[in-house]
């Protein structure tokens, strides 16, 4: 980062725009009667930030702000939207969130993290006062980085996840601290304070993805099952566009494939299928965004003898084609407005 250029967005301490937000709320009235109801792709709005259509976050973007700044002007409510490129965190230090990932609802108790990858479908509705804040940065920042900080991204950002601090309430300090350090050095602008953003965001990244595994494993219950799915994770990252079967991946760890779906439930939450089929897709994202080439290459480089196949099973899992998708990402980089 260079400190000359004073890319970094934020607005904490700032008022906000009440006529910009009126207009986005009246520019997608028909999108907001019910936050938590049947969502399709071509009834969800992108922002930037909610609310604000007009700003282009470009590959520096990175904002933090406290909950009640935002949502206190929409009664506590966010409603049902994306973000296209931008990781974002929500932690709750206290009160209550009811909440929306894709097609997933949930009610967490305080404390607790909220991990929304780019593109994912979300909204929010708070109990009045709650605390906490948001923190949104661009993906395309922290992955080009270095190998370490874009696998921690990659990883944390697989998939929506709820990280609960309930059973140890002192471990959500750190996160408090580092959003307020974050803050300060917003407000505070001191020599190499762009260079700092960025390892204080890093350091958020790395306690809560400390905190995150920390967890799994205590679901886990017993610890075959997470050296199991430890020696899972290689394998994927190996193989994911091979297509193998989970059979196949079971046979090369030499277990039963009930064996390897029963530790990839215990330790990600997920079946092994859907492990492989997510890693899969964040690759299909990756690619769509950032190779220029027909979405029928790019199909075979991912192993589908179909680009047809593809195009499915694309479709499926985000609610857009492949060219849709890669569509709004480029209107997103050019500053386009996304289409209602």
């Amino acid at each position: 980062m260079d400190d000359g250029n004073e890319f970094l967005y934020f607005s904490d301490a700032l008022p906000l725009d009440k006529n910009r937000f009126a207009f986005a709320m009246k520019r997608n009235k028909k999108h907001y009667a019910n936050g938590f109801g049947k969502i399709t792709a071509e009834t969800i709005p992108a922002f930037s930030l909610y609310g604000e259509t007009t700003d282009r976050p470009d590959d520096e973007f990175v904002h933090v702000e406290e909950i009640v700044t935002r949502s206190q002007h929409h009664g506590w409510e966010i409603d049902r939207h994306v973000h296209h490129g931008l990781c974002q965190i929500l932690v709750v230090f206290s009160g209550g969130v009811d909440l929306r990932l894709d097609d997933v609802e949930s009610s967490p108790a305080a404390p607790c993290a909220v991990v929304v990858p780019p593109s994912t479908v979300h909204a929010f509705r708070f109990r009045p006062g709650t605390e906490g804040r948001v923190l949104t940065f661009a993906e395309a920042r922290f992955t080009a980085a270095d190998a370490v900080r874009r696998g921690l991204v990659e990883d944390l950002f697989a998939r929506p996840a709820v990280v609960d601090l309930t059973d140890a309430p002192d471990r959500a300090a750190p996160l408090r601290t580092g959003l307020d350090l974050l803050a300060r050095e917003f407000a505070e602008r001191a020599p190499g304070w762009t260079s700092m953003i960025e390892w204080q965001v890093s350091a958020l990244l790395l306690v809560l993805a400390r905190r995150r595994a920390s967890a799994m494993l205590a679901e886990a219950g017993r610890r075959p099952e997470a050296d199991l799915f430890a020696r899972f994770r290689p394998l994927v990252e190996a193989h994911f566009a091979a297509h193998r079967p989970v059979s196949w991946f079971a046979d090369a760890l030499g277990v039963t494939e009930s064996r390897l779906d029963r530790a990839a439930r215990a330790v990600a939450g997920r079946s092994a299928f859907e492990v492989l089929q997510d890693r899969l897709l964040l690759e299909a994202r990756r690619k769509l965004v950032y190779i220029a080439a027909p979405v029928s290459k790019l199909a075979y480089e991912l192993g589908f003898d179909d680009p047809a196949y593809f195009w499915r099973f694309f479709r499926r899992r985000t609610g857009m084609t492949p060219s849709e998708f890669r569509r709004a990402e480029r209107r997103r980089a050019e500053g386009t407005p996304l289409p209602d």
